[in-house]
């Protein structure tokens, strides 16, 4: 005997949703990426002595290189 599953309402999801993972918030100071870049595509950033370039893609993400 072939069962068939039981009709789903309308407007529920046919995948269940992702689990959400828990990030626990920043604590430290916090800059927007405009202030930083000063209306370029990129910023230099020295840390110990090593300069780090902040890069914003074309499609509006940000890369941060060695």
């Amino acid at each position: 005997m072939i069962t068939t599953p039981p009709p789903v309402p309308p407007g529920t999801p046919t995948h269940p949703a992702p689990a959400t993972l828990s990030v626990p918030m920043a604590t430290g100071p916090q800059w927007r990426s405009e202030d930083l870049l000063a209306g370029t595509d990129e910023a230099l950033i020295t840390h110990n002595d090593q300069v780090y370039r902040l890069r914003r893609t074309g499609t509006g993400k940000l890369i941060l290189t060695k």
